[in-house]
């Protein structure tokens, strides 16, 4: 049975509190999710690290020393009629498109296995602002119609790892994560919704073919496809976020004050497609950002997109370029 947990938090972005009724020492642990392709959460390597400012916002776009923008800032913004459940909200992507939905005021609702995570990450919000349910997509029996009452839109970024590690303990495969947990959250969604973003992968209609084989060995990309069409077939209004190789991220280690001053590095310009052709990286900010669009193009609806970034100056949060870019897809 899910859990609702209840918040009270004046929302001052300097510091997060942590008085969530628990253990005022206890420490965040990574979390079992991680997202898109399935890479190890580890992001040296990868091109476009994080940049992080030590100052905190002030509700402006900032810029770091080489003239970072910092996707997750956009100038403040008036609060909104959604009501947003994210399912996945404590891993690499979902952490940022909570982050990006606190700062619109955009009323939000999570489903964690662990709210104690949500806590470590965004402090304690106000329950106008910020809602927790425990509960494992996992577990049908976890999906109570009350947590779904008055939502809106739903982002789902679940996910683990494409190889077998750490975050497979507790029985977190890809079958149950991405087929299982994908299709039990699909089949307990209200019809009433305007719209569900799921966050898969690119390759994933290619996953017999080499490279991509190569990542299925264990099934990632074939279950992630089998969550797909699941939610097409669903009759729910969607968008699919193909993501490619991720990077920045994720900062599963640092508060929402940090998380707001993330920026992209240099990788800022995106690439959106679709037939499954891409090949490449995406910045996880790129992808909770283009997640967040999404819900509010109406074009989108019933569609599948990959995304990449790319070196330049990308859309930030603008809606007007993000519309261009969902409209004129490379195919």
């Amino acid at each position: 049975m899910a859990t609702k947990l209840s918040f009270t938090f004046q929302f001052p972005l300097e510091k997060s509190s942590k008085s969530f009724q628990r253990n005022p020492n206890l420490a965040l642990s990574n979390p079992n999710h991680c997202d898109g392709f399935g890479f190890s959460k580890k992001s040296s390597g990868f091109r476009g690290q994080l940049s992080l400012k030590e100052n905190a916002l002030q509700g402006e776009v900032t810029q770091s020393t080489n003239s970072e923008t910092t996707l997750l800032s956009p100038t403040s913004l008036p609060s909104s009629s959604k009501l947003v459940l994210v399912v996945g909200g404590t891993g690499g992507v979902g952490q940022l498109v909570v982050a990006a939905l606190l700062k619109r005021n955009i009323k939000s609702r999570l489903l964690l296995r662990d709210p104690e995570k949500a806590v470590s990450l965004f402090g304690n919000q106000d329950e106008e602002k910020l809602q927790i349910f425990k509960g494992d997509t996992r577990n049908p029996a976890d999906l109570d119609p009350s947590m779904f009452e008055g939502v809106t839109h739903v982002i789902c970024c679940t996910g683990t790892t494409a190889f077998p590690s750490k975050r497979w303990d507790g029985d977190n495969t890809p079958e149950r994560v991405d087929w299982e947990g994908v299709r039990n959250l699909i089949s307990a969604l209200p019809l009433s919704l305007k719209r569900v973003v799921l966050v898969s992968s690119v390759g994933v209609t290619k996953f017999n073919e080499l490279p991509w084989s190569i990542m299925n060995l264990f099934g990632v990309l074939k279950y992630k496809k089998k969550g797909e069409d699941f939610l097409r077939e669903s009759g729910l209004p969607f968008t699919i976020i193909r993501a490619g190789r991720l990077t920045d991220g994720p900062y599963t280690s640092y508060d929402l004050n940090t998380l707001l001053q993330a920026t992209a590095g240099q990788r800022r310009a995106v690439v959106i497609g679709q037939g499954d052709k891409l090949v490449g990286e995406v910045s996880r900010l790129v992808v909770a950002e283009a997640c967040i669009q999404a819900l509010d193009i109406e074009f989108t609806e019933g569609k599948i997109y990959e995304i990449n970034s790319v070196e330049g100056e990308g859309p930030g949060t603008d809606p007007e370029k993000w519309q261009q870019l969902f409209k004129t897809p490379q195919t």
